[in-house]
């Protein structure tokens, strides 16, 4: 059984993970909203389109750092297992 602080240290190093992964996600996708302005695409001639290409890069990885984001900070077994033990532990 892991102690107190292996867990935390499981959770920081999934927390500068997800930092990393928000960053690059952030850098990545400006750069391919930049081409994509840069290159002219963004003209009347294209009002037809639903979406520009870049959105949907934006969109599916989108998905995935909001996935990240729940698991790392929002659907934390540690902090749901240490809250509960809290509650029996006050009873």
């Amino acid at each position: 059984m892991k102690s107190k602080d292996d867990k935390l240290w499981e959770l920081a190093e999934a927390r500068v993970k997800f930092k990393g992964h928000l960053s690059t996600y952030l850098v990545v996708n400006l750069f391919l909203w930049a081409l994509w302005y840069f290159s002219g695409n963004y003209n009347a001639e294209h009002e037809n389109v639903f979406l520009p290409w870049p959105a949907w890069v934006s969109l599916g990885w989108g998905i995935g750092v909001l996935l990240n984001f729940i698991g790392v900070y929002v659907n934390n077994s540690f902090t749901s297992i240490d809250h509960e033990y809290q509650k029996l532990k006050q009873k």
